[in-house]
């Protein structure tokens, strides 16, 4: 295949003519209003004063949007970005967008946890996996050159929101409530990913970059390159699926668990005011957020596998030590920011390890069945700290869980890279 001479494609009709750089920046945003729920901790203290419910039934709604989002939306998200583009599923994450918030700002008129389960866990969460799903593939597709980095620009946007959203949805809801809040919150989700809807779309068929040669050649110089490409049927059948898949649950475990729970142990563990706890959602969204394309840049260097296994050692040494060291806000914002590390290095470089394994053909398809696993710990993870917290009123269990699921994900990574299962 010869390459082709520039690095822009020129769309059809009267579409606008637009840079390949454009794709991974509009992946950013829609992940970016995806990552909007990370930021779901601010709400957890105001939902239990507001109307009397546990801990556990405050932080319910989001775990059903991450487990919607991260299990039926994304299988399915991804066959349909497949087999009809990336442009009309966006767009219709953007009309889920503003009808979930849209319905969870009248919670006033439903003051029950089904009514938020409904509208922001299920209709959210399929809004999240339809803007999601066409982030990586589109990504990698434009970008066979700098897989790593693009597809971890692409999804930098879930780390940043809880940085960009957590002090601002506590000033709202602060200053105009909680029914308010969701209202500006589907205002903007919705605008925005409509508008990246307008510029997302697939390279024209046979495209490859300036100066890069073809896949084949690319794939026999390249030691982090695809060696196969599998269906999805395929790659069920690969022992190295399931592998990828129990390493993403176990170190994912934690990391959702920490997202959700370090703003409200800030201010029910160390007594903080509300605002100086949500500067630990900044911590970890900055972490979380910038770190995944700094992971991606290293893993190009040294491959993915190997960054991994330096992180999840830190990561679960900290989830260990957290409830005898994180005892000050200074702490707490180091800790917090160890943690988004971590979160980011699994969620920037396991699209890259599923690309690696089974190709970038059907990788809508398959990273979604990987991402399964993200889905079960978003149940488990923030509900088991919701949980252990309603029961004994400390956090001291499921931190210790969470470094422990940290470790056994280590193994695995381990154990993959002894095997050399096509992943370096």
């Amino acid at each position: 295949m010869q390459a082709v001479k520039t690095t822009t494609a020129v769309p059809t009709g009267s579409e606008p003519f637009i840079s390949r750089w454009s794709i991974p920046i509009t992946g950013l945003l829609f992940t970016l209003m995806g990552g909007i729920s990370y930021a779901w901790g601010v709400f957890v203290v105001p939902l239990t004063e507001a109307f009397g419910w546990s801990r556990a039934e405050a932080v319910l709604p989001l775990s059903v949007y991450l487990v919607v989002f991260a299990t039926v939306g994304m299988i399915y998200g991804g066959t349909l970005q497949d087999k009809f583009g990336p442009r009309k599923i966006a767009a219709a994450g953007g009309i889920l967008f503003f009808l979930a918030y849209l319905m969870a700002a009248q919670v006033n008129h439903f003051p029950y946890v089904w009514w938020l389960i409904l509208s922001y866990g299920i209709i959210g969460g399929l809004g999240c996996a339809a803007a999601y799903c066409v982030a990586v593939p589109t990504a990698r597709k434009w970008f066979p050159d700098k897989t790593g980095f693009a597809i971890s620009l692409a999804v930098t946007g879930f780390g940043l929101a809880a940085t960009i959203f957590a002090p601002w949805i506590t000033r709202l809801i602060r200053t105009v409530g909680i029914e308010s809040t969701f209202l500006v919150l589907g205002a903007v989700t919705a605008t925005v990913t409509l508008i990246g809807a307008w510029v997302i779309r697939n390279p024209p068929a046979g495209w490859v970059p300036a100066g890069w040669e073809s896949r084949r050649t690319e794939a026999s110089s390249d030691k982090f390159a695809a060696k196969t490409e599998s269906t999805l049927a395929e790659a069920l059948k690969m022992p190295l699926f399931y592998l990828l898949w129990a390493g993403f649950f176990s170190v994912i475990f934690g990391g959702l668990m920490a997202m959700v729970h370090v703003v409200p142990y800030g201010v029910t563990v160390l007594g903080m005011e509300r605002p100086a706890a949500a500067i630990a959602a900044v911590y970890f969204g900055l972490a979380n957020g910038f770190g995944r394309p700094i992971a991606g840049l290293i893993a190009q260097k040294i491959g993915p596998v190997k960054v991994m296994l330096g992180t999840y050692i830190v990561t679960g040494t900290a989830f260990l030590l957290f409830n005898s060291l994180a005892t000050t806000p200074s702490t707490l914002y180091l800790f917090a920011f160890i943690f988004g590390w971590g979160f980011a290095v699994t969620l920037g470089l396991f699209p890259s390890l599923a690309t690696i394994a089974f190709g970038a053909k059907n990788l809508g398809a398959v990273y979604g069945a990987v991402f399964t696993a993200f889905g079960a710990a978003a149940f488990f993870g923030p509900m088991a700290a919701a949980w252990a917290y309603d029961l004994y009123g400390s956090y001291v269990l499921p931190f210790a869980l969470a470094g422990i699921l940290s470790l056994v994900g280590w193994c695995i990574c381990l154990f993959a890279y002894r095997l050399k299962y096509k992943i370096s």
